[in-house]
């Protein structure tokens, strides 16, 4: 069980605020858990300023075809500034966000973290720097999708698994890549094949096993 009093003060923006305003988002934060596949967030809906404390999150756009087109991913100990959307009037489009694991977020209410921002000049410029950060993010997304052939993009999502699990084996559905990768299962499932009868990786149900890194870190 997560202790919300040993936590606040890991938050990232916490050297940002007055002995006041640690006070009040002691009091006034919150924990919500979710399981995996769950949805966190859709459409205009305002959650607050999220962290997240274990699991992961993956934040996307949603056309009317009902493709999903993923924007970034966050992990443990990092900030989701676009669930505050409603406090940041710059952001005008509306994202969706999944629990991608089994995830457990600290959230600080809306109304509480849109006060702050309105009285605490550093924590504004924060939540500024945030957003940049993040759109850069997105920008280089759409980049990605736009000018990179659907091989190379494949190859760049699984080599960066394994630099941020440090395990060969990526155990997710052709359909949970297609997701993350903003493609279709098909076309997900033709490329594996390709890859494997390269030797670049062996797929069983559920799992990719990457085989050659090297050669698959030369196609990014």
């Amino acid at each position: 069980m997560w202790d919300i009093n040993a936590l606040v003060p890991q938050l990232p923006y916490w050297s940002c605020l007055t002995p006041e305003e640690q006070t009040l988002v002691t009091e006034q934060a919150r924990l919500l858990s979710f399981a995996k596949g769950q949805p966190v967030l859709s459409g205009s809906e305002c959650l607050g300023m999220v962290w997240v404390v274990s699991g992961a999150i993956r934040l996307y756009i949603l056309s009317e075809e009902g493709r999903e087109v993923t924007l970034f991913r966050l992990y443990q100990g990092e900030p989701c500034v676009f669930s505050a959307s409603c406090v940041v009037s710059q952001i005008t489009f509306d994202t969706m966000i999944t629990a991608e694991q089994d995830t457990c977020l600290l959230v600080v209410p809306s109304h509480v973290f849109g006060q702050m921002t309105e009285e605490n000049l550093t924590l504004r410029c924060y939540m500024y720097e945030r957003m940049l950060e993040r759109f850069s993010a997105v920008m280089w997304t759409m980049q990605e999708i736009l000018f990179k052939g659907f091989d190379r993009r494949l190859a760049a999502f699984l080599v960066g698994e394994y630099d941020r699990t440090g395990s060969v084996q990526i155990r997710m559905t052709h359909q949970e890549i297609a997701k993350i990768t903003s493609s279709a299962r098909e076309v997900v499932a033709r490329m594996l094949k390709r890859f494997e009868a390269d030797g670049l990786v062996e797929y069983k149900r559920g799992c990719v096993t990457l085989r050659d890194i090297p050669a698959l870190r030369t196609m990014r």
